[in-house]
């Protein structure tokens, strides 16, 4: 038994089941509704609602993704905001940010960010990478 399904697992081909996870398509599904289908997040994004929280920021050149390091990035999408920021100690902001840990593999978190960071100029990707190695 356990030689055929070896045999099985060997017709398989490697990028069947090797496939990286699509950005695109996990942001479209996952993170649209609030950061906008082209990332241009939510209108007056930078105005705090009733509740203390701000709407969805852009995740394009005109918002402040790229203002973060790769590891609060990965934070907020995996942890949430909330618990991000209480991890590095902020206080006095409300972040309205879901926890995405238990809803979306490590490598579909990586591929999302990868496709947020892949609208970026190079400039802003320049400067991300920046912040990213100097916050290490």
């Amino acid at each position: 038994m356990t030689r055929s399904l070896l045999t099985i697992a060997m017709l398989i081909p490697a990028a069947a089941t090797d496939a990286a996870p699509d950005g695109a398509a996990l942001y479209a599904e996952h993170c649209s509704a609030c950061h906008g289908a082209n990332l241009e997040g939510e209108p007056n994004w930078r105005t705090q609602k009733d509740d203390g929280t701000l709407p969805a920021p852009p995740h394009d050149d005109s918002g402040h993704t790229w203002h973060h390091p790769d590891r609060m990035l990965w934070d907020y999408v995996k942890l949430g905001g909330a618990e991000t920021l209480k991890r590095m100690g902020v206080s006095g902001f409300e972040s309205a940010m879901p926890a995405f840990g238990g809803i979306i593999s490590e490598a579909e978190i990586e591929a999302v960010l990868d496709f947020i960071k892949s609208s970026w100029s190079p400039a802003m990707r320049d400067h991300q990478q920046m912040i990213t190695e100097t916050s290490e």
